[in-house]
């Protein structure tokens, strides 16, 4: 019974204090020396923000056009998500997204990145659009994860490993 009140008083409190949250993982994969990234971002906000900046009609779940979509998301996350290894900018290239749910989740990778010793990631996604946005990253490597939490307006995170 307490857990399930507890989740009607969580669901209560969203509907009259929306929050805003955004997940990002970076993972690299020993075998392929590939950094594989996911970003979850609630595709309304990741929508109306892309429209607000670049002034373009959008629709992310059901786009006229999937190309300009791709780019649209793409410019932005170039603008919004930075990763390096050891000191070396990682140039992650974009490689679609998909809807879940209320989510949109977006795939970005990076090639021949070696195994590293220290990741420094700079996320502000969605922070011009929501004073309160939180972003939570997670970076894992040869099966160690460590995770933060970025509240706006703090946008960098080191991981050493």
């Amino acid at each position: 019974m307490g857990v399930l009140l507890f989740k009607w008083l969580i669901t209560a409190w969203a509907s009259f204090h929306p929050f805003y949250v955004s997940v990002t993982e970076i993972a690299h994969d020993k075998s392929r020396n590939e950094l594989q990234v996911s970003c979850r971002i609630f595709a309304d906000d990741l929508e109306n923000a892309i429209k607000k900046q670049y002034k373009a009609p959008l629709d992310i779940i059901h786009p006229a056009n999937r190309a300009v979509a791709d780019s649209l998301i793409s410019v932005y996350l170039s603008k919004h998500l930075f990763v390096t290894a050891d000191g070396k900018t990682i140039r992650l290239q974009y490689l679609g997204y998909k809807i879940e749910e209320e989510a949109a989740w977006c795939f970005l990778a990076a090639e021949k990145v070696p195994v590293f010793k220290r990741a420094h990631v700079r996320n502000d996604i969605l922070y011009a659009e929501h004073p309160n946005q939180i972003n939570m990253i997670h970076v894992i490597q040869n099966e160690v994860r460590k995770s933060t939490k970025l509240d706006n307006p703090k946008a960098d995170a080191d991981f050493d490993f």
